[in-house]
């Protein structure tokens, strides 16, 4: 086994009782309602980060809570570098950069369904939680590595053939990029070591480079496949590179 994992569930986990439940609803109802001002959701995205924050809550308590609530802020404070000047090129975000409930659901579908599983089966737990450590690592990588590429990758190529393309294009990437996808990557890897959900520098570096693997996988994806077919959204192809990254980490934690 590559890395080591307690067999008794995690002593932090919360016990899953209907008053526990209603208290995650409760304290996320409260706290989107005070933080809807904030320039990070639309109206309707505020709404579905809320059911994502009782689910969290729920299953994890206030550790994998935070952890997600980090993860919102630093990618919106990454997509909101540079805005002006991506705005003027036509490479920003839509809506300012706010979050929709497909946004949402797309980076965090993969981790809220681990969540669940470890609240179901705490005993598996450990494991599991590497897996939901490196979808939203593997998202943060993507994230600051696309918003940083396109605002200051000096050279963008297409990731299938090397050859120059326009920033922003699908499947594009860049040094730049490519070096802020694995800070991005360790800095959430970090975070979630800081807050317990994973143990060890070994799960630490193995959940960054899974990070950064399955960044470059989408853009394999997004080169070779997005561009052909209109169907496959930038939602779709979040979670499955969510789930790309959780797989990975699962199937080497274990081998």
């Amino acid at each position: 086994m590559l890395l080591p994992f307690a067999a008794a569930p995690l002593a932090w986990l919360p016990v899953q009782t209907p008053w526990h439940w209603l208290v995650a609803l409760v304290l996320n109802g409260l706290l989107i309602a005070l933080a809807q001002r904030a320039p990070m959701l639309t109206p309707a995205g505020w709404v579905h980060a809320g059911a994502l924050g009782t689910i969290l809550w729920g299953c994890l308590g206030w550790r994998g809570w935070l952890a997600v609530v980090l993860y919102l802020l630093l990618g919106s404070l990454v997509t909101r570098l540079g805005l002006r000047q991506k705005q003027a090129r036509g490479l920003a975000e839509a809506r300012g950069g706010r979050r929709a409930p497909a946004n949402v659901w797309g980076s965090a579908a993969t981790g809220a369904a681990l969540a669940l599983l470890a609240a179901l089966w705490p005993g598996s737990a450990p494991r599991l939680l590497v897996g939901f450590a490196a979808s939203f690592s593997a998202k943060l990588a993507d994230t600051c590595g696309s918003e940083i590429g396109k605002r200051w990758g000096r050279t963008t190529l297409l990731i299938t053939t090397l050859r120059p393309v326009p920033p922003g294009t699908e499947g594009a990437i860049s040094a730049e990029g490519t070096a802020a996808s694995l800070v991005g990557g360790a800095v959430m890897a970090s975070l979630m070591a800081a807050l317990g959900l994973i143990q060890g520098w070994q799960t630490w570096l193995l959940v960054s480079l899974v990070a950064l693997a399955a960044t470059l996988i989408e853009s394999g994806i997004g080169a070779a496949l997005q561009r052909r077919w209109s169907w496959l959204s930038n939602e779709l192809v979040n979670a499955i590179q969510t789930t790309i990254a959780a797989a990975l980490a699962l199937v080497l934690s274990s081998s």
